[in-house]
């Protein structure tokens, strides 16, 4: 049995006072604990930017890596060593900007590693310029006219890339926490869980819309599998399908029941609903929360392993000397 301390190091935290990222941290450590999963079997590995600082205040083992190289690093150790559990925390920039590509193979490949996006919509550590997430025409020090780009959707990115883990949780929402952060150590693949998380300094405010909790039931949707997709503070409202298109109706109106409201199905391989689901936005739509994705597939490090068993009950070759008696031989 372990508990929260058993996770916490003795590190002072260095995250502005009001930071999102406390929240996840304690979040973890809580999540962990009630996982079971010993601290030395356990390794935080991070890139550049203030997420990154993560893997400091972990008592476990851990990497700090160099700017968007996590993925390549926690792939690394999760192949070298399967039976360990490997957690990544990234930020927006760190992740969809300069590690963009090591992200997108990493979830192609399914390495079995669970990846902490942190979303806050800038580059903190930086001092305040827009990144891969920033919405088009946010004001930044690097865009002072607005940013002309169109934001990344990171699940769309992730389910491009054929990704078969995708939740999505909030800083301050303990409840989806402790649901979201153990699926994603139970999943056998990469998980990916985007963190919205507030930057006090640099962008504060910028989950405010469903953030706050008097908010949250009408503004967000809390998905589980095999639950019908109801939200609301009265619990009233709910999703279905029109046409090809989710929209919100209210129970009770129009004739409307609650054996017509979606039944939230995570694990099916097709990601057309979990796209349309994760890429939904206030104030049209709830913002999905919760696990939005969860499909079965044999992992990478599985996959090799398999592989390396299959060609060695076939290979004639047992050892380095009957190796070397394949090769090309001359007599001088």
């Amino acid at each position: 049995m372990y508990t929260n301390k058993d996770f916490k190091s003795n590190v002072a935290v260095r995250w502005c006072p009001g930071c999102g990222d406390h929240a996840v941290l304690a979040s973890l450590h809580k999540s962990l604990a009630d996982i079971g999963v010993a601290p030395k079997d356990i390794v935080m590995v991070s890139g550049i930017g203030c997420s990154s600082r993560l893997t400091y205040y972990m008592n476990t083992y851990g990497f700090h890596s160099i700017h968007g190289r996590g993925a390549v690093i926690a792939s690394g150790v999760k192949v070298a060593n399967p039976k360990l559990s490997v957690w990544q925390t990234t930020g927006d920039g760190d992740c969809l900007a300069i590690g963009g590509n090591h992200f997108i193979h990493s979830v192609r490949r399914n390495v079995d590693i669970n990846v902490l996006l942190f979303n806050n919509r800038i580059y903190g550590l930086t001092k305040g310029q827009y990144s891969p997430t920033s919405p088009k025409g946010f004001v930044t020090k690097s865009s002072p006219y607005g940013t002309v780009e169109k934001a990344f959707e990171p699940a769309a990115l992730t389910f491009g890339a054929g990704g078969t883990f995708y939740a999505r949780m909030l800083d301050v929402d303990f409840e989806v926490a402790k649901m979201v952060l153990p699926a994603a150590h139970n999943h056998k693949g990469t998980s990916v869980v985007e963190c919205l998380v507030n930057c006090v300094i640099f962008n504060n405010g910028t989950h405010s819309a469903i953030s706050s909790k008097e908010d949250r039931a009408e503004k967000t949707i809390f998905l589980e599998h095999g639950k019908p997709m109801i939200f609301g503070a009265n619990r009233d409202k709910g999703l279905v399908l029109n046409g090809f298109d989710l929209k919100v109706v209210t129970i009770g109106e129009n004739g409307i029941t609650e054996k017509d409201i979606l039944i939230h199905n995570a694990k099916t391989p097709d990601y057309t609903l979990h796209l349309k689901l994760a890429t939904m936005r206030y104030p049209d739509m709830p913002v999905a929360m919760g696990v939005i994705r969860n499909v079965e597939e044999e992992s990478y490090e599985t996959a090799l392993e398999n592989q390396i068993d299959e060609i060695k009950s076939k290979s004639k070759v047992k050892n380095f000397e009957q190796l070397l008696d394949t090769l090309e031989q001359w007599e001088m």
